[in-house]
């Protein structure tokens, strides 16, 4: 078992967290229930899967956890290369 507050990954993920909080606000506010929202869980649940892997016994299983960030890293990404969100970068 690790200590997730301990990791620097799991820390700027949550550092992650907050900036997709703060860039998702100038959205249109029609996308609060729809885009807004599932990017944010997809964001928040980074650092989670982070810190659940490491409360697990084995190398293995904290890699799957990693994995399963990735995968939400990624889906985050795809949310923000939507074409009605260019003006935002």
């Amino acid at each position: 078992m690790r200590a997730h507050r301990k990791l620097d990954l799991w820390q700027k993920s949550v550092d992650f967290v907050v900036d997709v909080y703060n860039v998702t606000k100038g959205f249109p506010s029609e996308e609060r229930f729809g885009l807004i929202s599932q990017i944010r869980r997809a964001a928040a649940s980074i650092p989670a899967n982070i810190a659940e892997g490491a409360a697990r016994n084995s190398d293995k299983e904290f890699l799957y956890f990693l994995s399963n960030a990735q995968g939400s890293a990624s889906e985050v990404d795809t949310f923000f290369c939507f074409p009605s969100f260019e003006i935002l970068e």
